[in-house]
């Protein structure tokens, strides 16, 4: 069960962040009202929220998902592989610092996104990207290691279609796993039950499990209907402008 999550607002500089698709240049007001819509299904959850005072030097650092790794026994700041995201993990280990008293760090040349991993019960998925590299996934493996978490290592350097791993893969406990067509025939996935994303619908595969509540990004009633049959609750949240730089649900968040 998750009782706290920390959470950063977009800053005014948000437009200027890092994106790969061509979706428009997201909208301030709205962004931020998402942001704190976003917050309140959070709170609504049970969940009592940490919040970081937006940030205007990065851009990015809204997502704060790919700044750190979370157990309920340890924490692992990363490395994001954009060079100009690095900044943001400093005010991250210090609000983590107050939290976990077990703290690791992935060093040069490592480079770790949490966008990239995926933890399914007490095994964790590694997707090596263009932010994630190999050395890397390596150090986080052997960290998770030390706790007895088991790992495997997910190489989607070749979809074009996504920029982490957890923008086509979740997991909704109880070995049930949200994919994306690219991803659902790898051999990793073999002993999971999986629940495949319809075409067009490839930004739903990022939905988030918590607590007892899956949240979805709206806008994918067809995805919403599916997962309904599993007896979870189904919360939509609008994502519009997120969606426009690169980012999804779990990125908005550490939860723990």
């Amino acid at each position: 069960m998750f009782t706290r999550a920390i959470v950063r607002p977009p800053g005014r500089s948000f437009a200027g962040g890092l994106t790969t698709v061509e979706l428009g240049t997201p909208d301030y007001e709205i962004a931020l009202w998402q942001h704190n819509a976003y917050c309140e299904v959070l709170r609504s959850l049970g969940l009592s929220l940490t919040v970081l005072p937006e940030d205007p030097q990065y851009p990015d650092s809204t997502f704060v998902e790919d700044t750190a790794i979370l157990t309920n026994r340890f924490a692992v700041i990363t490395r994001p592989g954009a060079a100009s995201r690095r900044g943001e993990t400093n005010a991250i280990q210090t609000e983590l610092a107050k939290s976990f008293t077990e703290i690791h760090s992935i060093e040069i040349p490592g480079t770790v996104d949490g966008g990239d991993i995926c933890e399914a019960g007490h095994h964790f998925f590694i997707g090596i990207s263009g932010r994630t590299n190999e050395e890397g996934a390596k150090q986080l493996a052997a960290i998770l290691a030390i706790f007895d978490y088991t790992s495997s290592f997910i190489n989607i350097r070749h979809l074009k279609s996504i920029l982490h791993l957890k923008s086509g893969l979740s997991c909704l406990g109880e070995r049930k796993l949200v994919v994306i067509d690219e991803l659902a025939d790898m051999d990793q996935f073999k002993r999971y039950e999986l629940i495949k994303v319809d075409s067009g619908d490839e930004y739903a595969a990022n939905c988030v499990l918590v607590n007892d509540s899956v949240l979805v990004a709206a806008g994918y009633p067809s995805f919403s209907d599916r997962l309904k049959t599993l007896g979870r609750r189904i919360v939509e949240v609008e994502m519009s402008e997120f969606q426009k730089m690169d980012g999804g649900l779990s990125c908005l968040s550490l939860r723990f």
